[in-house]
């Protein structure tokens, strides 16, 4: 296996574990640099794996598929957190896997996050954990309400969570959950939502982007807004936590870091995501660094780009809900020459599935802000339009 200090440099082939957007978009950044791409996902139309040199079409567990990435891949990455730990202990024993296993293995459960920040003197909302009915009272009494209950795996953009009201609530919805180990959470009155992506390399060197400021819509992210409309104090702040956090887990890779503002100014972190966040998308057009590119030389073990933000800019996810029976109308937003369109190459539009997003660069964050709200009102007509 290569020295884990090594610079991996073009020519070799990376491995990716995950074949969505993610992965497609690390995939045009790792190839625009000259290395190979090695994508494994079970689905045979994922969207990175049209874009790999190889796309592996085999569950995650399988051994086989095992085998071809640690034969062929010079380092492995993931594009989103739910892979089994074990599974990157297994592959890091004959290559680099970056984000490591033990970083991962935090990250991608509720209740080992939420203790592990905890552990570290980071605030967060006030939580419980329910691992079965008899905790519910208890777990109650220690939160109060209203509150929101998260299964502590496998939960994304709203989905495995439930507000909640009281505590005949709470039951049932744990009930519906199917008894899954969940955490019941303080529901906090927000100012605003922001995230920080971050990368971090192999030698500890670090490279923030600036703090993006999020608005949610059912759970999922609507847009993001960089540079985040806060002051310059409380941005420095949840950079400086972000980086704790990332020193703190010895993290290799990208890290996405969200984090609450409550009325009262305090900053709460929220979740962790060991991987690019949909929040970072915006470093694609606005930044000299994208954050894939980051992805790709903390992966590599190479100095870290500058993340320097050159344009203010807002984000908008691009949702299944848009596209009906039709294509959007893509004319109202391609006639504008500082809106930048990217879509994922999923086949089917489902209500509330991302299938690519725009950002829209001006000189001020509020002219951004009103040609992206131009543009996304716009594109549910137009595509209305085409169905009549």
């Amino acid at each position: 296996m290569p020295h884990a200090n090594q610079p991996i440099l073009p020519g070799a082939t990376l491995g990716m574990l995950g074949g969505g957007q993610l992965g497609r978009l690390f995939t045009v950044a790792a190839r625009g640099m000259g290395y190979r791409v090695m994508v494994l996902d079970p689905d045979a139309s994922s969207p990175a794996g049209q874009l790999a040199d190889v796309h592996l079409c085999a569950e995650y567990d399988d051994p086989a598929a095992w085998e071809q990435l640690t034969q062929h891949c010079a380092a492995i990455t993931t594009e989103f957190e739910n892979i089994s730990a074990e599974i990157l202990h297994t592959l890091a024993k004959y290559r680099p896997v970056r984000p490591g296993a033990e970083a991962v293995a935090v990250v991608q459960h509720r209740v080992s996050e939420k203790r592990w920040l905890q552990a570290q003197g980071i605030a967060t909302a006030a939580f419980a954990v329910i691992g079965h009915a008899d905790d519910v009272a208890a777990a109650c009494s220690m939160v109060g309400f209203p509150a929101i209950l998260k299964v502590a795996r496998f939960g994304y953009d709203g989905k495995g969570q439930a507000r909640v009201a009281n505590r005949a609530e709470v039951e049932t919805a744990f009930a519906e959950f199917g008894g899954e180990v969940c955490v019941l959470e303080q529901q906090i009155t927000l100012q605003c939502e922001l995230s920080v992506v971050l990368g971090r390399n192999v030698l500890g060197q670090t490279a923030c982007f600036p703090v993006a400021e999020n608005i949610h819509a059912q759970g999922i992210l609507d847009m993001s807004i960089v540079p985040a409309r806060i002051s310059p104090a409380l941005a420095d702040l949840a950079q400086q936590t972000a980086l704790f956090i990332a020193q703190s887990l010895h993290y290799c890779g990208v890290l996405g870091v969200e984090f609450f503002v409550t009325t009262e100014g305090k900053l709460l972190v929220n979740e962790l995501a060991p991987r690019p966040h949909n929040s970072g998308h915006f470093t694609l057009d606005a930044c000299l660094t994208s954050q894939f590119e980051l992805q790709v030389r903390a992966l590599c073990n190479l100095p870290l780009g500058a993340t320097a933000q050159h344009t203010p800019a807002v984000m908008v996810n691009l949702l299944g809900d848009l596209w009906g029976q039709s294509q959007p109308n893509w004319q109202v937003l391609m006639q504008h020459p500082y809106a930048k369109l990217h879509l994922y190459g999923k086949i089917a539009a489902r209500s509330g599935r991302k299938m690519g997003h725009f950002t829209c660069l001006a000189d001020t964050v509020g002219d951004a802000l009103a040609l992206a709200q131009e543009i996304r009102h716009a594109l549910p007509a137009m595509a209305d339009s085409f169905r009549r």
